[in-house]
């Protein structure tokens, strides 16, 4: 059996900001604008390189991989030279709004003058990618500055740090959540991301501040109380995005609507469905909260009651030993999770690269090229170690 995916996406335009209430209206208007003109500033910006060099074309900037560290805070390696070096590289990356591109080849050295910040759309298309939290972008490069300046007190790196708070604050929706890609660029990009954890680390990064962890010590009041604000009206926006079917609380979708919170589509093979690996991630995250208020530990009993709903028994399908979905000869103590799972019913679907939203593994795989993880065991850890620590720390918080 199959179903169509839907094609809806929640690109945030002045029209739907204009049928908004008025309470609500004026602020997103103003987002609007603050948006726009963000976008014209970060043009300009290269305009002014290219000016200053003679050139007539920007550079394409080098493409590479995802930008990710293994060193944590207080490793020794960030006082050594290769640490010194990559900070330059990601610094000269920074856009002129503050934040980072994604799959940006830093490995190739130092951004050129007149070279884009983003290797993800030609010279003179419209820009693409220019700043986004998608695939641990510029949260990731914030930790890494952070780090850096813990290791050397660099200025420098503390200044950057500061510009991509900045740039994360001014993203904010007024409703707490926040856009893939801003300035905004439309389509699905405008949609509250959890695909790929892009909210999950946004708010992992503001925790980290809030938790007074040290790489960001030189943050002064002013600052910290911006980020406790901006973390609180994330979490209220999180709680009131988790979708409800038959008047339980579930999970989350991959992308909500930033007017509606509504569940939404992106690509072909991201349709408007719960996700088990997002959801996952982001209660994991929940979970490690203090002092949590009632309402946020109701949706985390919802959702861990949901994870246990749904969950899979056997191997999935494509795993080594495999043994499908429905096998009865499982071990009781196997489970998997699917990615997607139908916003009314709960039940496992299979978006394929066709277009079509399949209720049957094998008959999607039979269809389509794979390449694309449809199954996770990770839900697991948090319905078992996860949730352990959590009883414990909210007992010791009673």
């Amino acid at each position: 059996m199959f179903l169509q995916i839907s094609a809806v996406v929640g690109e945030i335009t002045p029209e739907r900001v204009n049928r908004l209430p008025e309470a609500e209206r004026t602020a997103w208007a103003a987002y609007l604008e603050k948006s726009r003109v963000t976008a014209l500033a970060d043009q300009a910006a290269l305009q002014a390189e290219l000016s200053t060099h003679g050139m007539t074309q920007a550079l394409r900037a080098p493409s590479g991989g995802d930008f990710k560290q293994s060193a944590k805070t207080g490793d020794a390696w960030h006082a050594g030279e290769e640490a010194r070096v990559l900070a330059d590289i990601v610094l000269s990356y920074q856009t002129p709004a503050g934040g980072w591109s994604k799959h940006t080849g830093y490995t190739k050295g130092l951004r050129k003058p007149g070279m884009q910040w983003s290797s993800q759309s030609e010279p003179g298309a419209k820009p693409h990618y220019l700043g986004t939290f998608d695939n641990r972008s510029t949260t990731e490069q914030m930790q890494f500055l952070a780090n850096m300046w813990l290791a050397t007190q660099r200025d420098d790196c503390k200044e950057g740090f500061i510009k991509g708070l900045n740039y994360v604050l001014a993203a904010q929706y007024p409703n707490g959540g926040w856009p893939q890609v801003y300035p905004l660029e439309g389509s699905y990009h405008d949609d509250i991301t959890l695909n790929d954890d892009a909210l999950t680390h946004v708010l992992e990064l503001l925790q980290r501040i809030v938790a007074n962890d040290p790489s960001c010590a030189f943050l002064d009041e002013l600052a910290r109380d911006k980020v406790r604000r901006a973390l609180g009206a994330g979490i209220d926006c999180v709680l009131a995005m988790q979708v409800v079917q038959d008047g339980r609380k579930t999970a989350w979708c991959a992308q909500h609507d930033a007017l509606t919170l509504q569940p939404t589509a992106a690509r072909k093979m991201e349709p408007a469905t719960l996700s088990g690996v997002e959801s996952a991630n982001l209660l994991r995250f929940l979970m490690t909260l203090p002092n949590p208020a009632p309402k946020l530990v109701a949706a985390i009993e919802a959702g861990l009651a949901w994870f246990d709903r749904v969950k899979i028994p056997g191997l999935a399908p494509g795993r080594k030993d495999d043994k499908s979905a429905d096998s009865s000869g499982a071990s009781s103590d196997q489970f998997h999770w699917a990615r997607f799972y139908g916003l009314t019913d709960s039940k496992p679907v299979f978006p394929g690269r066709d277009g079509v939203l399949y209720t049957s593994f094998n008959e999607m795989a039979a269809n389509n090229k794979l390449g694309y993880d449809f199954f996770s065991t990770k839900p697991g850890s948090i319905l078992k170690n996860g949730q352990k620590n959590w009883r414990k720390m909210l007992a010791a918080s009673q």
